[in-house]
């Protein structure tokens, strides 16, 4: 067989499985909406086989064929139309049928009806516990060993064996299929359970995106507008005698502005879908705090950093850096916001062999006492993310302290043992 021809056969085999389970599907789709026309069907469709039969061919196959015909048609009926119940009853519809195939065995009619029995088995077999199936054979025995031993011909397993074994094979096939639907709906189960597990992942993802998103807006606005409305408030006081400082702090609000608008624009554009290559310039660190400071100071706040660095840590990664950052921003912004006139604040960054901490601190007045912003919350969801603590308040002898505690790990704990 050539490749052409191999590949033509497979290609039909595939259609011709695509169509039938299409059937199948439709099959049970219907069946699953109307199962009483199933049902019926069936039921009619064995029906009417078993009264054919009672019309005068069961006389071929029975040991006495002088049973009477009455008789002969209520058993027929009796094995059939039960079978309506079959997946609602599978037991009580044995049992009846069970009944009905005794009296044919004793009588010696030995309908061809009796293997309808089969049926019902079947779905005891797919429905019912395993223990059931040990009911189902006390049932199915009795019609067998009286036929067999009233009407023996040959010797009397001959006539129990192998219908046993039919027996057998139909509630193998039940457990098999019942094993299969369980399969299948574990897997549809599992399918389901994981399409809810990545919404609620996507979901989630999609909060902790909008309060980052939310956080560093709040940093980036709320610092730039303190910052300009300083410079804007000193150049208004300056512009009367000093036009000069006035001219500064114009041109001071003017590139707080430039900037906050770069860095807006930078947060935007990453939020773009269109834009695959949005512009992601660096993030601010550590070596950013002197422009901060800069910044804060022109705006009227005067500001002290004492950095004390030491060699022997690891220097902090991106994220803890820009969580120093925006802290530090986010204390001076405050500072310029509520403590006053002739307030002054000191940033204190000091390294210790286990962590970092930052220390804010400003001789102003507290802030006044209103529930917890976007501010504070957004620092301490900065510091929890890398393990830290932050803590703020007011200090005994006035003013207000921020203080943040990241956790370091020292160089010999990273080394291998």
């Amino acid at each position: 067989m050539t490749t052409e021809t191999a590949r033509d056969a497979a290609g039909a085999t595939t259609g011709l499985s695509r169509s039938a389970q299409k059937l199948l599907t439709r099959a049970r789709a219907v069946d699953s909406r109307r199962p009483w026309l199933w049902d019926s069907t069936l039921t009619l469709f064995w029906t009417g086989a078993a009264l054919v039969d009672a019309s005068g061919g069961w006389r071929n196959t029975a040991p006495d064929p002088t049973v009477p015909t009455w008789l002969v048609v209520t058993l027929s009926l009796t094995l059939a139309l039960p079978l309506y119940g079959r997946r609602r009853h599978p037991t009580a519809v044995l049992a009846v049928m069970a009944c009905a195939a005794l009296v044919s065995a004793a009588s010696g009619a030995f309908l061809q009806a009796g293997y309808l029995q089969l049926i019902p088995l079947f779905h005891i077999a797919l429905a019912r516990p395993p223990r059931a199936l040990l009911w189902s054979f006390a049932l199915l025995l009795p019609p067998l060993l009286t036929g067999a031993l009233r009407f023996p011909r040959g010797s009397w397993d001959q006539h129990v064996v192998p219908t046993l074994w039919t027996y057998a094979l139909v509630a193998l096939l039940g457990i098999a299929v019942r094993s299969r639907k369980d399969h299948t709906a574990a897997l549809v189960d599992r399918a389901r359970r994981l399409e809810i597990e990545r919404d609620q992942e996507v979901r989630l993802a999609a909060a902790a995106e909008r309060t980052r998103i939310a956080r560093e807006m709040h940093d980036i606005i709320g610092h730039n507008l303190s910052v300009i409305t300083g410079l804007a408030d000193g150049g208004r006081y300056a512009a009367a005698k000093h036009p000069e400082r006035a001219t500064q702090a114009l041109d001071a609000i003017g590139t707080t502005s430039r900037e906050a608008l770069a860095e807006l624009r930078r947060l935007l554009g990453v939020l773009r879908d269109d834009e695959q290559e949005a512009a992601r310039d660096p993030q601010p660190n550590l070596d950013d705090l002197d422009t901060l400071i800069t910044g804060v100071r022109k705006a009227g706040l005067p500001v002290r950093l004492d950095a004390r660095d030491s060699p022997t840590v690891q220097p902090l990664t991106q994220g803890a850096q820009l969580t120093v950052y925006r802290t530090v921003q986010e204390a001076l912004t405050n500072t310029l916001k509520h403590a006053g006139e002739g307030a002054r604040a000191t940033v204190l960054l000091a390294y210790t062999p286990r962590e970092v901490r930052v220390e804010i601190t400003n001789t102003g007045a507290p802030a006044p006492k209103s529930p917890p912003g976007q501010g504070l919350t957004g620092m301490r969801e900065r510091a929890a993310l890398y393990d830290g603590t932050l803590e703020s308040g007011p200090l005994p002898t006035g003013g207000w302290h921020v203080g943040l505690r990241l956790p370091l790990r020292h160089p010999r704990e990273e080394s291998p043992s």
